[in-house]
């Protein structure tokens, strides 16, 4: 019964994380990422010290922190550089690409067998959806390249890392992995931010200031929890097709919370994409 419900909240979770994320970097990219991840590393060990919880750091332990941060870090900088210039629609749309991508590192690295047919056409289906949703953006080539590079890069690394870690975990809670990795992650984050601002924003906004908290206790805390709760009972593809349905949902976010566009394209690119999970899952169905 844990794992729908962790499945679940990482849905609503990544959900509403790309608008929150171009909402927080309204006080800058750079002090919005880092307020998020040293919010979010204080609750996370708040949280162990009452709650009395293992923190291991023998060698396997560590192991996973850095595959884990490392990814994070450089994944997280890339998103919020690029929520600069495309929309919270957009990057819930090309996170969509990442089972393929999680798919891939899991033939490479973990050694599984390769798709079924079934699983291919899904897969195949998905990211037709995706490209018939955003269409009309390519067409108008209203979409900034190098933004989309970057979020392609995030959508990299956090493949790899859910990969990696599915491979080197064995023991370590959800809760100690998030942790782990915010502590490798977080410094990485304040150095660069010294490095490059290290300024208070002037212009910081309610919306700004609430984003941030909510990514640091819900983005950093509960989604990292639930999302390596998931990565450690459930195969790393399948989590990955979590953001398969995101993308919808934070397109009528993004509508409604920031007046982005959406049209007859949405309802389309969502039947295909819908069709597409259940052809993944069919033979589980079956």
């Amino acid at each position: 019964m844990l794992i729908p419900i962790a499945y679940i909240g990482v849905i609503i979770i990544w959900s509403t994380t790309p608008l929150a994320i171009k909402w927080s970097s309204d006080a800058g990219f750079l002090f919005g990422v880092t307020s998020r991840m040293t919010l979010g590393l204080i609750l996370c060990l708040a949280i162990i010290k009452l709650l009395k919880h293992p923190l291991p750091f023998h060698r396997q332990a560590k192991v996973v922190y850095v595959v884990a941060g490392v990814p994070l870090y450089l994944g997280m900088m890339s998103t919020y550089w690029a929520a600069q210039t495309i929309s919270s629609g957009l990057i819930a749309v090309l996170f969509g690409l990442t089972p393929i991508a999680t798919g891939v590192f899991s033939i490479l690295i973990l050694q599984q067998q390769h798709f079924t047919r079934m699983k291919l056409m899904g897969m195949l289906l998905g990211v037709v959806g995706l490209i018939v949703v955003f269409n009309r953006d390519l067409s108008l080539k209203l979409i900034d390249s190098v933004g989309v590079m970057g979020i392609l890069f995030a959508v990299l690394m956090h493949s790899l890392s859910a990969v990696l870690v599915k491979n080197e975990n064995k023991d370590l809670s959800g809760l100690s992995v998030a942790s782990g990795s915010l502590m490798v992650a977080t410094p990485l984050f304040l150095v660069t931010w010294l490095i490059f601002d290290g300024q208070w924003p002037e212009f910081f906004p309610l919306h700004s200031q609430l984003s941030i908290i909510y990514l640091g206790v819900s983005g950093s805390v509960i989604g990292f929890v639930l999302y390596y709760y998931l990565l450690k009972h459930v195969c790393a593809s399948k989590v990955g097709l979590i953001t398969l349905i995101t993308p919808i949902i934070a397109l009528q976010i993004g509508h409604q919370l920031n007046n982005e566009i959406i049209d007859f394209q949405l309802w389309l690119g969502t039947v295909i994409i819908l069709s597409g999970l259940l052809c993944y899952q069919w033979e589980s169905f079956r």
